[in-house]
């Protein structure tokens, strides 16, 4: 987009995003997103992402994202655990990795930088 926009996140249709089978520790979590803005060097995204219960692991961005829906557990490798659910902001290092818990379908929108 090349203008200033407004976005219902909880009714966004979402596009499946398959997780790599390696990824998948337990359950059988759906990923679907959508790119809402990217800079024109590819180097920001701003999106929307949700995710199934399951338990899941990721090498993650440099990234913010705020819970729209859902709860879920994030185990960093090095680091601490955080709990997340609606309402809550967090903010993830590039490199970090992490196990996710998702005990409800997770919405969130989030900002990326590459």
């Amino acid at each position: 987009m090349t203008h200033s926009f407004a976005l219902h996140i909880p009714d966004a249709e979402l596009e499946p995003e398959p997780l790599a089978p390696e990824q998948i520790v337990s359950g059988t979590p759906e990923v679907t997103g959508k790119v809402v803005w990217e800079s024109a060097d590819g180097r920001q995204i701003r999106g929307i992402w949700q995710i199934t219960p399951g338990v899941v692991t990721d090498t993650e961005a440099d990234e913010l994202f705020v819970v729209v829906s859902g709860s879920a557990t994030i185990d960093f490798e090095d680091g601490p655990t955080l709990r997340v659910g609606p309402g809550d902001m967090a903010v993830l290092r590039a490199g970090d990795r992490t196990t996710w818990t998702v005990h409800e379908t997770l919405r969130k929108a989030y900002a990326i930088s590459l």
